[in-house]
């Protein structure tokens, strides 16, 4: 399925609506500029398997661009629109892509890229600047009927966010099948979440992400209405949950947790009945907060361990999840592997290295190292997404932390993500990090880095208040013994915080650091 196929039936349905705009795209508008958007394409000699790049805001026209380069068979890949310029001109250099679509929003930045990518087409959406064409001119008068040939499937091929190092490109196989296949994603979410063409989803999330891109490209193939947000705000969040009648949705973390804190009168006002599968992902959610989510809206909180690189995924539903509070599920695709230090497998409930078997295969564009160190060594086939965890006597799934992230604080391994749990409960909180600082004792030690609600709060007394909140719930050693505040942390709109560059500042100067 893909959108074309809806528009015999259904073509006045809205495919998309913007959240703040109203703006209101038509299965038949979506498919007509997908149609025209790959002529383009195959116009500049593209072939399937080729590359593009596109770096813009969530744009009305965002679907017609990726659904427009799938149509044609074309690797795509959609980048953040925070990213600097250095980071853009990696990627679009990095992923071989001929074409490169921005819009006015990130002119600024187009300019500096136009003497740093050699034989890429340039096109800007909504105006344009010297050394781009004009997305609208170049799409003017060009077909809105589909291609003749080589209409087959494409795919993403979509960069970590450099959370830990370097942006990794993942690359999965092209499927090799004719447009309207349906992949992994289309499957799980007619499978597993009942998408069907009278369902409407929300998504709140940056469209540059595999999960929001994948799950929304997945609902517009079975025609579901997709309502976007331009940018996530907790109460416009509900209110378009009213609004619309949305009955399915993918939130993080940070999401739930900004709803949470909301004043009761504002929470309370909305309706939110008509949801039938609130999906999260992307970042370990602290068991208080997921509580009250299901308290709240009820058993349709629904949770996946996965990640771009598709190479596993663990499910939970709201039920299992309440007789196993904190878990992330068991898997559903791809076998587990709870792996020590020598590559060894560990007893049921001990911690070690996630590993997934027997799922889909994948690489790291252009770096054969950094694929080699997300695979098992012994050669059993096995990969991991770099998270540390356990499995439980019912094979259910917990997370600790990611590896790279791991404190040793005087010969102790301290994995800060419990702290974070704690911390972001807090009712003076509205963020935090933890992570190892240098210090000439232990090596690290453990400080968090807080985003106060109201930065007024921000001082001696609330930094003795936090220390003391999580000691009364967590061994010393894994509690900050300091703490410093911050008006905004560098958080990923995705739910990731950028770590690294908390890391960067604390440790600038040392020979060596714990990274």
């Amino acid at each position: 399925m893909f959108p074309g196929a809806h528009v015999a039936e259904s073509p006045d349905k809205p495919a998309v609506i913007m959240a703040t705009s109203g703006q209101l795209i038509t299965y038949r508008e979506l498919d007509d500029q997908a149609n025209q958007v790959s002529h383009l394409f195959r116009s500049l000699g593209l072939k399937p398997g080729d590359h593009v790049a596109f770096c813009l805001e969530n744009h009305p026209c965002y679907f017609a661009l990726a659904w427009g380069a799938h149509y044609a068979g074309l690797y795509y890949t959609a980048m953040s629109s925070r990213l600097t310029t250095d980071e853009m001109a990696y990627i679009i250099e990095d992923c071989g892509a001929q074409a490169f679509v921005t819009s006015a929003y990130k002119a600024d930045q187009a300019a500096e890229l136009v003497d740093r990518v050699a034989d890429v087409a340039l096109y800007m959406m909504d105006g344009t600047i010297k050394g781009y064409t004009a997305w609208e001119g170049a799409l003017a008068g060009l077909p809105t009927t589909p291609l003749e040939e080589d209409r087959v499937e494409g795919r993403d091929m979509l960069y970590s966010s450099g959370t830990t190092g370097q942006p990794k490109g993942v690359e999965v196989p092209l499927p090799d099948a004719p447009l309207g296949t349906g992949e992994g994603v289309y499957m799980l979410a007619v499978g597993l979440f009942a998408a069907s063409a009278d369902k409407v989803y929300l998504s709140p999330a940056p469209l540059y992400h595999a999960a929001p891109l994948r799950f929304c490209m997945a609902f517009h193939r079975v025609g579901s209405t997709v309502v976007v947000m331009e940018h996530f705000d907790a109460a416009q969040a509900l209110e378009l949950i009213e609004r619309h009648r949305v009955t399915h949705s993918q939130w993080v973390p940070t999401m739930f947790i900004r709803m949470l804190k909301l004043p009761d009168e504002v929470r309370e006002a909305r309706d939110v009945s008509s949801l039938e599968v609130a999906i999260h992902a992307a970042a370990p959610c602290p068991v208080a907060v997921k509580k009250q989510m299901i308290d709240w809206w009820g058993p349709v909180i629904h949770e996946y361990y996965a990640g771009t690189e598709g190479n596993g995924f663990v499910y939970c539903d709201s039920a299992a999840w309440l007789e196993h509070p904190g878990t992330v599920g068991r898997p559903i695709m791809g076998e587990l592997h709870i792996v020590d230090e020598a590559g060894d497998e560990v007893p049921t409930g001990q911690t070690g290295t996630v590993y997934f078997g027997g799922g889909a295969s994948f690489a790291y564009h252009n770096d054969p190292e950094k694929t080699a160190s997300a695979h098992d060594a012994r050669g059993r086939g096995w990969s991991t997404l770099g998270d540390v965890g356990y499995v439980d006597d019912d094979g259910f799934l917990y997370l600790t932390d990611r590896k790279a992230y791991m404190i040793i604080t005087g010969g102790v391994n301290v994995y800060p993500q419990e702290a974070e749990n704690v911390l972001a409960v807090h009712p003076k909180v509205a963020d935090a990090a933890v992570i190892g600082v240098p210090d000439d004792d232990f090596g690290e030690a453990v400080k968090a880095v807080v985003e106060p609600i109201d930065m007024a709060d921000a001082g001696p007394e609330l930094e003795r208040e936090l220390i003391a909140y999580c000691r009364e719930r967590l061994a010393d050693v894994k509690c900050p013994r300091t703490v410093d505040f911050r008006a905004e942390l560098p958080r990923h709109p995705t739910g990731k915080l950028y770590k690294r560059l908390l890391k960067d500042e604390y440790w600038k100067g040392h020979e060596s650091r714990i990274l």
